[in-house]
């Protein structure tokens, strides 16, 4: 990969800067049950995405993740109101209003999903990676999971079949520490998640998930490796998030002098240092992104508070494709 480009540090910042300034408006307007049901943030992670998408061709690479899965989208180039609008439970939202927190879709931009089922997603993004083998697209499929997903036999189950098949796949786990709250250590024998892929003789190592350009390096080459025939590449990317699992996370497992000696090195913090150090951009210009995302994000919760919630009918359009199905024709 080429040396990271002031443009492209620029564009992180800005990126990262209004993923964590969308979720903490959603946080906020859960705390004033204006969303509702489960809300996992992703505070502290941004650079495992920024890097990420830097690395993707994202006119045909696809991307596949768990329920903590709002500002993926966005990087993909899902609008984010209509972002806003399904965690609002709105019409215009991404799926109708019909998915929620948890359950983000744009066939479009593929990206295939968040998942509430932990590890459920696992094999999906394997399999849709065999079908772009099978149809010779020449994509990359992202699948990311959480350090907890890794306990899931589902994810033996697709290492084995990624490697034998030798599937255009690159898997990702965001290890933040605690999955839903029990530390790593408390769980696996091995705290060392990457060497899951040896036993599989996968191509596989830690990655720094805190800094975007290291990201950005190792998934060039997995991507690369994946599109060249190469196969699977599995990547232990070791992040932290600043918030709890989910807004209902009292987050009685981990001090508040912990969590501070993280945002040391927050990735917004980080890109910030480089562009500062490099002067890539003046301090009025800094203001500036930071007064657009603030506007952005103003105008995401606008369209979200003003678009309608979706019509009765629309529960039946949703699950049945047969127009006339026995148990659908009187609708309400």
């Amino acid at each position: 990969m080429e040396k990271v480009t002031k443009e492209t540090y620029l564009k992180w910042y800005e990126d990262m800067l209004f993923w964590r300034k969308f979720e903490d408006k959603l946080a906020a307007v859960y705390i004033q049950q204006k969303v509702r049901g489960f809300l996992h943030l992703y505070n502290g992670q941004e650079a495992v995405l920024a890097g990420a998408l830097h690395a993707m061709d994202l006119s045909k690479d696809r991307m596949i993740t768990a329920y903590r899965n709002h500002v993926q989208p966005i990087g993909m180039g899902v609008d984010p109101k209509r972002v806003m609008a399904e965690l609002y439970g709105k019409v215009t939202g991404t799926s109708k209003g019909m998915g929620g927190s948890m359950h983000i879709f744009s066939k479009e931009h593929r990206f295939h999903g968040g998942h509430g089922i932990v590890g459920g997603q696992i094999p999906l993004g394997a399999g849709m990676a065999f079908g772009d083998k099978y149809n010779g697209s020449n994509a990359v499929t992202l699948c990311y999971m959480g350090d907890g997903a890794v306990r899931q036999g589902s994810l033996h189950e697709t290492f084995n079949l990624a490697m034998l098949w030798q599937l255009p796949v690159v898997f990702i786990c965001e290890n933040n520490g605690y999955a839903m709250g029990t530390s790593v250590a408390r769980t696996s024998y091995s705290t060392e998640i990457w060497k899951l892929g040896l036993g599989y003789e996968m191509p596989c190592g830690p990655v720094d998930g805190m800094n975007p350009d290291t990201v950005a390096q190792e998934m060039s080459k997995a991507i690369e490796r994946a599109r060249s025939g190469g196969g699977p590449t599995f990547l232990e990317m070791k992040t932290y998030r600043y918030r709890g699992h989910s807004m209902s996370d009292a987050q009685q497992y981990r001090t508040k002098d912990e969590v501070a000696e993280y945002k040391k090195i927050d990735p917004i913090t980080q890109v910030l240092d480089v562009i500062k150090e490099n002067k890539y951009a003046t301090d009025e210009q800094i203001k500036a992104i930071g007064k657009g995302v603030k506007t952005l994000v103003s105008e995401c919760e606008k369209f979200a508070e003003e678009s309608d919630y979706p019509p009765v009918n629309q529960l039946y359009d949703m699950v049945y494709e047969q127009e006339n199905f026995p148990f659908v024709q009187h609708k309400l």
